[in-house]
């Protein structure tokens, strides 16, 4: 049967009235009392009969009522996209590739409201992969998050938050004895943080427009070793401003504005566009934009 024959249908079940159906579903009363008369045919029932200046239902009729507006929510949930999505229905695994940075504040926050609305949805972390990775296009990740480069140009995005780099060291660190100007920030021996061994970067591009070099003593393929050889040497590490502020007390370190004039980091999440409407990766993206903007370990204001 046509659909919007059951529309109508559900309509003048709802009213019992040529007019007010017309007027529901923004139609004239002959275009509906047409449409009556093929309902009419159709289940072989006359469906609303005359009582004085009115209709009233026949006993099909009101066998019919709920059954076709039951009918009618499930077309709805079945074409349009997020209708009845209900997260605590949903079984499925959803897989982020983020930056250790952001996944070390975010994980715990983002599993607890994940687990408060959807108990059966499980989440699986992946490191950086090398820039240029397909795995959204090949759908191997769901969502990737960081800061964005080298995307495939289908590939949908959304910024989340900005933030600087500071500086961060064990709390009894020479360098805190006095300023920490360009040059005592040089002077100190460094650990650079790279997945592939890249020892150079836009730091060392501001100091060498001041005539000044560091030395990158050790590399490390992530932020999160980086924080623990910095609480157990004398080597300076880069974090984000007001990142995890718990975290780092714990761990003994200490954080300083670098004393550089550096572009600010912009961090997001990307998604393929196959996903866009889906409402379940639309649900979880909406959590993974929650957890970025209100991590754990972050100290109340």
């Amino acid at each position: 049967m046509d659909l919007n024959l059951l529309r109508v249908l559900d309509a003048l079940l709802q009213e019992n009235s040529v007019t007010r159906a017309a007027e529901r579903l923004g139609t004239s009363p002959a275009a509906v009392s047409r449409m009556l008369g093929r309902l009419r045919r159709a289940v072989g029932d006359p469906l609303l009969v005359r009582a004085g200046q009115g209709l009233v239902p026949t006993p099909r009729a009101l066998e019919l009522r709920d059954e076709v507006g039951l009918l009618l929510r499930h077309c709805d949930d079945v074409l349009r996209p997020g209708a009845g999505f209900d997260a605590v229905h949903l079984r499925r695994t959803f897989t982020v590739q983020a930056t250790d940075l952001l996944l070390t504040g975010l994980a715990g926050t983002l599993t607890d409201r994940v687990h408060a609305e959807a108990p059966h949805v499980d989440v699986v972390f992946l490191p950086e992969a090398i820039e240029g990775g397909p795995g959204l296009r090949q759908g191997s990740v769901d969502v990737e998050l960081g800061v964005l480069g080298h995307l495939d140009p289908e590939i949908h995005t959304r910024q989340l938050t900005r933030s600087t780099l500071v500086g961060v060291a064990r709390r009894g660190h020479p360098l805190f004895a006095g300023r920490i100007d360009a040059r005592r920030f040089a002077a100190a021996d460094h650990i650079g943080v790279s997945r592939l061994g890249k020892r150079l970067g836009p730091i060392d591009s501001a100091l060498a427009e001041r005539g000044l070099r560091r030395r990158i003593a050790v590399v490390v393929p992530s932020h999160t070793s980086a924080m623990l050889l910095a609480r157990d040497t004398d080597l300076v590490a880069l974090t984000m401003a007001d990142w995890l502020p718990d975290t780092v007390a714990a761990l003994g370190l200490r954080t300083f504005p670098i004393p550089l004039e550096l572009a600010p980091l912009d961090f997001g999440m990307a998604w393929h566009p196959r996903n866009a409407a889906d409402p379940g990766h639309r649900w979880f993206r909406d959590r993974l934009e929650a957890a970025v903007l209100a991590p754990s370990g972050t100290a109340d204001t």
